[in-house]
């Protein structure tokens, strides 16, 4: 794979991810129940932590180092989650939805300056980046679009 595929597959999914939500009135993105008690919201929040990690170590891992594991740092993804979940709560949707944007586009921005040979094969970076991104965006996507569906019905 080369950068601008890499880059087509990542934007594919995040306008996917877009489109999921367009047209609600900010009202509805606050609205729990649409993974577990997450709100539209909280998802969007919890992608951009995704994002903002991905922006932390990658760096790191094109310069060969291994992040620190989440188990250890914060007791798993899981509490990791939690933990940004709170965290990010405290933000208006106006605040949680400017920050998605300007997160993504930090992202981009970052991918362009990578060397092309960081997504020729499978390498670290690129797992990496694959999973805060375009593997992660379309398990939220579905489960807003079912959300939906299911306020629809």
């Amino acid at each position: 794979m080369d950068r601008a595929k890499l880059l087509n597959r990542l934007e594919n999914a995040w306008n996917d991810l877009q489109a999921s939500y367009a047209g609600l009135a900010e009202g509805y993105l606050d609205e729990p129940g649409v993974t577990d008690e997450w709100s539209i919201k909280d998802i969007l929040a919890h992608v951009t932590v995704w994002e903002e990690e991905a922006l932390k170590h990658l760096p790191h891992i094109a310069e060969g180092g291994r992040p620190s594991r989440y188990s250890v740092t914060y007791g798993g993804i899981d509490a990791f989650n939690a933990l940004k979940t709170q965290e990010n709560r405290r933000l208006t949707t106006t605040q949680v939805l400017a920050r998605h944007r300007a997160i993504h586009q930090q992202l981009i921005d970052y991918i362009h300056t990578v060397p092309e040979d960081y997504f020729a094969t499978e390498t670290r970076f690129r797992r990496r980046l694959r999973l805060d991104t375009y593997s992660h965006y379309p398990i939220h996507t579905q489960a807003i679009v079912a959300w939906r569906s299911r306020r629809a019905a």
